[in-house]
């Protein structure tokens, strides 16, 4: 339970994040949370912003795709996916960190799960 829950917490939030960038992008809060001024500027970021929610998506695939291997008595395997795809979320919060510092709540939001996780795997295990 100590990985599972961090794990599971981690792709929902990831899920968010392809919701707000792929299908929300230039909606007036979502325009708000990236700090896009204007529509035009939304319509020429958007695809970018589509592309980048997928990504999200997909780590958050993997991480349940891990749970349930890890659940359905395929532990290594299971353990892999997960640790791998909250390594890639934890790893993309620490170069939104770098890359701007005034990024750090949402890289906080991006990446806390999935240390936990990892926090999890390295010192208790599954």
């Amino acid at each position: 339970m100590l990985v599972a829950i961090p794990a599971a917490l981690a792709a929902l939030v990831h899920v968010y994040i392809f919701v707000i960038e792929s299908l929300r992008f230039t909606d007036p809060a979502t325009m708000r949370t990236f700090g896009v001024r204007s529509h035009e500027d939304a319509e020429i970021m958007r695809p970018w912003a589509f592309n980048q929610g997928f990504y999200n998506l997909f780590l958050a695939i993997v991480t349940v795709v891990g749970l349930v291997l890890h659940a359905t008595d395929h532990q290594e395997a299971g353990t892999a996916l997960v640790a791998s795809a909250t390594a890639s979320m934890l790893a993309a919060a620490v170069v939104l960190i770098a890359s701007d510092r005034s990024k750090a709540r949402a890289a906080s939001v991006q990446g806390l799960f999935p240390m936990l996780t990892l926090l999890a795997l390295v010192t208790v295990g599954w």
